[in-house]
């Protein structure tokens, strides 16, 4: 797996996530006042390039470079937490893909095996510098992410004085990216990844298995943009409609997928409030992790996923 198929890999778990009609956001013929769904597809497009750099450059100026990029193409923000989760995966698969022995399988499809990808996110992390933190704060300015509010300690608008992954930790319990940072991709590997591969061996289409995972995501993890916009309460009632969901079915059954339906509704309103966006960004990181390992071949390429119950 070349850098070109790992930036090639990223994009298509994008247009993955973006395509699948997830309860509460944009997908085709469902679009939010300020974006619509070709603005998440050009988005797609557009970060391409940059993380084809992952593994030349730091992620800070990756993160930078995306989220530039994608707003020449995008009216909001679309991507900024998928291009944060994206930049770190991208560096440690390419990183992967240098070290034969620990990252690739020797199989066709030139994938990377999972433990040399997870090995990888929590040396990439730990990497990190203050630099980088400095390109992600200015991405994150340029992005003006919904619900963002003050910190009182290295708030996005000052200098921060501390790396990225340290700054990242101390958003971690209201930031769900940011706690991907902190517990290099707990969420992601241990909830996300894991759904996503029993539902493609189940037979699911990639749009019924990617809305079960977010679906399970949500469930697992109440959404923390929901819980910054609209207060933990409403985050956590959300979280019980999706494991109601699950628990019928859901896209396996018509009835679930009846409650999909009415859960979207719910879900919509004028401002986005009650978008589950945080959860939509994990979704796409699983998706991208999945990929990465050889989830786009016949089976779950070289991830064998333990059993745990939806």
């Amino acid at each position: 797996m070349s850098p070109d198929s790992v930036a090639t890999a990223a994009q298509l778990a994008c247009l993955l996530e973006a395509s699948a009609a997830k309860p509460g956001n944009v997908s085709p013929g469902r679009h939010f006042r300020d974006a619509r769904f070709e603005h998440f597809l050009a988005s797609a497009a557009a970060i391409g390039p940059a993380l084809a750099l992952a593994g030349e450059r730091p992620i800070g100026p990756t993160v930078l470079a995306a989220v530039q990029a994608t707003a020449r193409w995008a009216p909001s923000n679309t991507n900024l937490g998928i291009v944060l989760l994206f930049a770190p995966l991208a560096r440690a698969a390419i990183e992967a893909m240098r070290e034969p022995v620990a990252g690739g399988d020797g199989s066709a499809s030139g994938s990377i095996t999972h433990g040399a990808l997870r090995a990888g996110i929590e040396r990439v992390l730990a990497a990190t510098t203050v630099a980088d933190a400095r390109d992600v704060y200015a991405a994150i300015r340029i992005a003006r992410p919904g619900g963002l509010g003050r910190s009182a300690s290295q708030d996005v608008r000052d200098e921060p004085t501390v790396t990225l992954q340290v700054a990242m930790a101390l958003a971690a319990d209201r930031d769900a990216v940011a706690r991907e940072y902190a517990t290099h991709f707990t969420t992601t590997f241990d909830v996300g990844v894991p759904t996503l591969s029993r539902a493609r061996s189940d037979g699911l289409s990639w749009e019924s298995a990617t809305i079960e995972t977010y679906l399970t995501l949500i469930a697992t993890v109440p959404d923390t943009l929901i819980a910054r916009k609209l207060g933990m309460a409403e985050a956590e009632s959300v979280a019980r409609a999706a494991a109601a969901i699950l628990a019928i079915g859901g896209v396996r059954t018509q009835t679930g997928r009846a409650h999909l339906d009415a859960l979207d509704g719910r879900l919509r309103d004028p401002d986005n409030a009650a978008n589950p966006g945080a959860s939509a960004d994990l979704t796409a990181a699983a998706l991208f992790a999945f990929i990465l390992v050889g989830g786009w071949q016949e089976g779950a390429g070289d991830y064998q996923p333990p059993t745990v119950a939806l």
